[in-house]
């Protein structure tokens, strides 16, 4: 009791406040999410995600080499394809803009952590992330297109896989696949638990993935569960997933550390391009202090239970850092 008990002795300058902080965030937790595209000579801005960029392959391998100097190990790779249909086949192509980006990537960094987005709603022309029938995503048939896809992906060489499409046993098929083919070493990251977020805007403009008719809500899940969020972790775990994400973070921080204390798992927490933007156009505005607000925010993702972080501001997180 006071005046014995001071909490603030140990909050009086910068190296007691380190000693004794329960939560450390450092470069290795986070992932750098980026977008490729057919071309050479390629770097267009986003307008919606201010900073983040298309890139073709050539100007990709230049952005994550500074990444890789500025601390960040790991990458996520998002598709920009040439052309769509309804099956959205590039997504496939080991010719396409992701597959030759991850041979470039491992030939010039093989210590880095290339992830591959195994998705279809880039690359399809109804924008949903499977096949569609009579305007109905159809679970099963769309389960053989993402199993492709990440096949694809791991012939050119990605370390980890991780299924965004929230269809029912899509970990299950693409780990029998990898098994099948000779791939018991590439990863599964899982999207176990995404929602049907308002957060996704600004990804869904840089992307070209925006639904062409209806909703993701029949697929995704509804913001209101949390239980549930439970449930499709425990799901994905049983079906081979190596490690397990909640989408997005900042509204679901409760799920992220309910999902870590129920399994104790490896565990991924995506911070939105929704949430990046917000943060963005308030710092421009001169609201709140932008290098600040980016290490509370993902402080406060990793304090929740996440081992993993995966967000825009990777490259000024890592180099606030060091």
């Amino acid at each position: 009791m006071f005046p014995l008990a001071r909490p603030r002795r140990l909050r009086r300058t910068a190296a007691l406040r380190s000693l004794v902080r329960e939560t450390t965030l450092g470069p290795g937790d986070l992932v750098y999410p980026l977008f490729v595209r057919p071309g050479a000579g390629v770097k267009t801005e986003i307008a919606t995600m201010p900073g983040n960029y298309h890139f073709s392959v050539d100007r990709l391998v230049e952005e994550v080499g500074r990444a890789w100097d500025d601390g960040v190990r790991s990458v996520i790779l998002f598709g920009i394809p040439e052309r769509k249909d309804d099956e959205g086949s590039e997504a496939w192509d080991d010719g396409a803009a992701v597959q030759s980006a991850v041979r470039r990537l491992k030939s010039e960094l093989s210590e880095l952590i290339v992830i591959t987005d195994v998705c279809l709603c880039e690359y399809t022309s109804h924008g949903h992330c499977g096949v569609v029938e009579d305007g109905r995503v159809i679970n099963d048939k769309t389960l053989e297109l993402l199993t492709r896809t990440a096949l694809s992906h791991a012939r050119a060489g990605a370390d980890v896989v991780a299924p965004s499409d929230m269809m029912d046993g899509r970990v299950g098929a693409i780990r029998q696949g990898l098994e099948q083919e000779g791939f018991e070493e590439v990863a599964i990251l899982s999207y176990a638990a995404k929602y049907a977020s308002a957060f996704y805007g600004p990804f869904r403009e840089a992307a070209g993935s925006t639904p062409q008719f209806g909703d993701r809500r029949s697929y995704q899940m509804d913001p209101a569960n949390a239980e549930e969020a439970l449930v499709e972790v425990g799901l994905d775990l049983e079906e081979g997933a190596d490690i397990v994400m909640v989408k997005p973070a900042l509204p679901y921080l409760d799920v992220v550390r309910r999902v870590k204390e129920t399994y104790g798992v490896p565990l991924a927490a995506y911070n939105v391009s929704g949430e990046y933007s917000m943060l963005h156009a308030a710092a421009e505005q001169g609201w709140i202090d932008r290098e600040q607000a980016i290490l509370e925010v993902l402080t406060s993702i990793k304090r929740a239970g996440a081992d993993v972080i995966l967000t825009y501001h990777a490259r000024e997180a890592a180099r606030l850092l060091r």
